[in-house]
Order: structure tokens, then C-alpha cells, then sequence
């Protein structure tokens, strides 16, 4: 079994393997268990199309507003039925291996999560060829700080990221926000099947549009970057919760298992969890659905919580422990030590979605 402390291989397991092994492994679509692959990314598509529409009518919003001068650089707000500045923002990265995706078709998780009192936020960012991933982590950078500075009031920024968008949440562990000129109330990253690693990606097909020598790669990667110089959290009480599916491919759970044994030991507050019974594009469709395990309510104050798993329970008692609550899902812990009795949360292992 994995444990917190221990380090990496000496040898990565892609390094070893065949031009064609390593492609697969990184070709999610050829590992779902259910549709076929392009059945999979169909319904991905179609999902994610249909969740934006549904919450474009039915939702407040602002929408396009611009984080930047650049004509890709807008973002769009999704508002529970409550008026306030002074709510928890959850802000998502889609996927796409930073090559397609759109923020107009990313919409997956507004309709549960308003229903519960938090603001969604969905990042628009320049994808390739357009976009380099130096600018794109630029771009995520900036719409973080322009948040912060929009709604300096709110009760905490949650990055979440799909895929590439795990990426490119997880590099915001590393940016030195008082260069910014902002503080940001970061309180939590939500890490979705994500890559910490690119190096394996410059030998592959999907590098063709990104360009990535291995240096670059080198440079861009959290799991490489954190490894050379451990970062601490600026706020303790932030917690990253790095997630992938059963049926993600080998490559893809070795990645995560690697990026949270990498925070743990950078003394991050890192909890891992492996979803069963979920591919790489079910993970994140699923999350349209008010009783998937991802968008479960917790307990809370007199079994009241308007916000689910990553997210702090309402009511909370300056001082108390904040962060995740699964309620009576939770399971057996593998956390970073950071589950002690009495505490609101306790890190989960395995899930069925």
C-alpha cells in the first residue's frame, strides 16, 4: 500500500514502456469501460452542453466577463438564489489535455452546487496551438486574483480541475500571490484525474499541438516542481483532495497517487482517493447529478450544510476544523494525518459513485 512518506521510484514505469503502451496510457478514451470511446467522449460532450444550457436558463449569471485583456480571457459566474458577496466560489478548470474544451460546454457541477449556496465560476483559458501552457497557467493565475480582488468578501476560493484543468489548478499551489498584489482566500484544490508529471506527453501524439520540449515539461509540472522545491501552504487550513476514477488508466493513478504522496510530504493538508466504478469522463459529467458522492451534503450543524464534500461546512465555529465533509460515505482514512477524532472531516479512500 501507498504511504505518505514514501518517495517516488527511482525510474518512472513510462520510461520502460513502448512507444505504443505509453500512447494508450495516455489516451483516456481507450480505457472506459461502458460506450466505447467515442461513446464516452460523445456523452462527455453532450452532457457538459446540455448542463450549460440548463444553467444558463435557469440560473443567475454574468457571463464573458473578462479577468484580462485578452479575447479569450472571460469567465463566467453562476449565482445561487441568494444575493451575496460573501459566498464560498467554486472555481473550475475544464480539460481537454489543453487542446480543446470550452468554458461554454463546462457547466457540469453549477445546478447542485447553487442549489447548495456556492457560487461556480468556469475559467475560460487560450488553448493550443492558440495558447502556450506558460500563458494558460498565466491566464488561471490572473482569473484567480481577479476574483479575489472582485469579491474580496467571499467565504473561500475552492479550485477544481478536470484532466489538463487538474493541471492546471494544481500549479496554482506554487504562485506567490503577494507578487500578484492580491492575498487569495484560497481554501481547498479539487484535483480530477489530473497529469503532474508532462514529461511521458512529450513522446506522445498529444504533444503535436503543444510543443513541449523536456525541459518545458520539466519546468510546468507541479509533481517535478514540488519534488525539487517543497512550497508550504501560506494558509494550513487549505486542503487538496487529488482524485482519479477505477477506470482511469494505470498512468493516470500512478500520477495522482504520486502528486499526493508529493504534497503530503511538502506538508500539505492532501487527502487521495481512487472513485470506483467511474472512468476519466464519467468523474466529471457525473458531477450534473444532485446525488452523485462527489456533490453529497454533509452532516453539519444540526444536519444542515449547504455545501458539499470539498467545501466547508456552514455554521462552522472560528477554530474548528473546515474542510471536507462526506457525511456517512466517508470510509477508512488515507490522509495525510489530518483526520483526528473530533474533527469535521475525515479523508476517504474508496467511494462508490
Amino acid at each position: 500500500m501507498d504511504v505518505p512518506g514514501q518517495g517516488p521510484q527511482s525510474e518512472a514505469p513510462w520510461k520502460k514502456m513502448s512507444e505504443e503502451q505509453l500512447e494508450k496510457q495516455y489516451s483516456p478514451s481507450r480505457w472506459v469501460v461502458r460506450r466505447g470511446a467515442e461513446g464516452a467522449l460523445k456523452t462527455y460532450s453532450e452532457m457538459g452542453k446540455e448542463a450549460t444550457k440548463r444553467a444558463r436558463d435557469t440560473r443567475r449569471t454574468l457571463l464573458n466577463v473578462p479577468y484580462g485583456d485578452g479575447e479569450g480571457e472571460k469567465l463566467d459566474i453562476y449565482f445561487p438564489e441568494a444575493g451575496s458577496e460573501a459566498l464560498p466560489l467554486l472555481v473550475f478548470l475544464h480539460g481537454g489535455y489543453w487542446q480543446s474544451g470550452s468554458k461554454d460546454e463546462s457547466a457540469f457541477m453549477v445546478g447542485p452546487l447553487t442549489a447548495q449556496g456556492v457560487a461556480v465560476v468556469i475559467v475560460a483559458y487560450d488553448i493550443a496551438p492558440k495558447g502556450s501552457l506558460d500563458r494558460m497557467v498565466d491566464q488561471v493565475t490572473r482569473s484567480v486574483a481577479f476574483l479575489q480582488q472582485r469579491y474580496p468578501r467571499n467565504e473561500g476560493i475552492y479550485l477544481c480541475g478536470h484532466s489538463a484543468g487538474a493541471h492546471l489548478a494544481a500549479m496554482m499551489l506554487l504562485v506567490n500571490w503577494t507578487e500578484r498584489g492580491v492575498t487569495c482566500n484560497l481554501k481547498g484544490f479539487f484535483l480530477l484525474s489530473g497529469i503532474y508529471d508532462l514529461e511521458p506527453l512529450v513522446h506522445t501524439s498529444q504533444n503535436a499541438p503543444l510543443l513541449l520540449t523536456p525541459e518545458d515539461a520539466q519546468r510546468i509540472s507541479p509533481q517535478r516542481l514540488l519534488e525539487a522545491a517543497p512550497r508550504q501552504p501560506a494558509d494550513p487550513a487549505c486542503r487538496v483532495l487529488v482524485i482519479v476514477g477505477q477506470h482511469d488508466s494505470p498512468e493516470f493513478l500512478r500520477q495522482s497517487r504520486e502528486f499526493y504522496q508529493t504534497l503530503c510530504r511538502g506538508g500539505w493538508r492532501a487527502s487521495f482517493e481512487e472513485l470506483q466504478d467511474v472512468d476519466h469522463f464519467e468523474i466529471v459529467w457525473k458531477l450534473t447529478q444532485k446525488d452523485y458522492v462527489l456533490n453529497q451534503e454533509g452532516g453539519g450543524p444540526a444536519g444542515r450544510n449547504r455545501v458539499p464534500y470539498l467545501l466547508p461546512p456552514s455554521g462552522t465555529a472560528p477554530g474548528d476544523p473546515q474542510g471536507l465533509v462526506l457525511g456517512a460515505r466517508v470510509g477508512p482514512s488515507r490522509g495525510c494525518g489530518w483526520g483526528e477524532a473530533g474533527a469535521r472531516w475525515y479523508p476517504p479512500v474508496r467511494v462508490s459513485a
